[in-house]
């Protein structure tokens, strides 16, 4: 039996008189690359807020690793193993791109000693410099962050979330705004994240997503549309009639 690394069970939210995420079901297995696609206003984001804590559900149920973290403050599920890379970057625009990964290393592994040097904590500075490494923006460690370039950027936001050593990854459309250059590199770099982590995104680009994900949730009206491997969704009628008509 395949082990799960996060299992959603009847979510459900409202917002006012709009229903935004009617009774959705998602299993996510460990080690997988699994996306969540749809049009406009189909509950993606609400979907992804309701995992991280974000928001809470009206119903429903969340689990991750085998614990409840319904309604848990995305800080303490941060701490659990879960993290977030964000559709709009969320960096600190005038510390190094250095600095920036170091506060999220630090806060992940020493969060009890933020009265001590930074500088100092030497495995701290391994963990940011690993990461940097990883992600390929090493030689750019001194850069102030809003020089970065807008793909270098949302590649900085992806280094802020590995810092803190997650077992599951959210991204929220990693390539929105890249260049096809930009995206090529940002999906092969997802590839190489996946072998080490588990990875639930969300992205509107369908080439990436028919390409890179293991299985794909179709959301449509907050409702669960379809769920199955990339063929099977681009073969089914309704999901080519309310989302991929013209993107496959």
């Amino acid at each position: 039996m395949t082990e799960l690394i996060l299992r959603a069970q009847g979510l459900d939210r409202s917002f006012g008189g709009v229903h935004a995420v009617r009774d959705v079901d998602l299993e996510v297995p460990r080690g997988s690359l699994h996306a969540i696609i749809g049009p406009n206003g189909s509950g993606k984001t609400t979907l992804f807020n309701l995992i991280t804590g974000h928001t809470r559900p009206n119903s429903g149920r969340v689990e991750f690793d085998g614990s409840d973290i319904t309604g848990m403050p995305y800080a303490k599920v941060a701490r659990r193993g879960l993290a977030k890379s964000y559709q709009i970057t969320t960096v600190f625009p005038l510390l190094t791109v250095f600095e920036n990964v170091r506060i999220a290393a630090q806060a992940a592994s020493h969060s009890y000693v933020f009265w001590r040097p930074a500088d100092g904590i030497k495995a701290v500075a391994r963990a940011t410099m690993e990461v940097l490494e990883r992600i390929g923006l090493a030689d750019d460690r001194d850069t102030i962050a809003s020089n970065l370039s807008h793909g270098d950027q949302r590649r900085l936001d992806l280094a802020i979330a590995l810092a803190t050593s997650p077992r599951l990854l959210l991204l929220d459309e990693p390539t929105a705004g890249m260049s096809p250059t930009e995206t090529a590199a940002t999906v092969e770099l997802v590839r190489e994240l996946n072998r080490d982590v588990t990875i639930l995104m969300i992205e509107h680009k369908m080439d990436v997503i028919l390409t890179i994900a293991d299985r794909i949730t179709v959301l449509h009206q907050g409702q669960k549309l379809f769920e199955g491997p990339p063929a099977e969704v681009r073969a089914h009628p309704e999901v080519q009639e309310v989302y991929l008509t013209g993107s496959l």
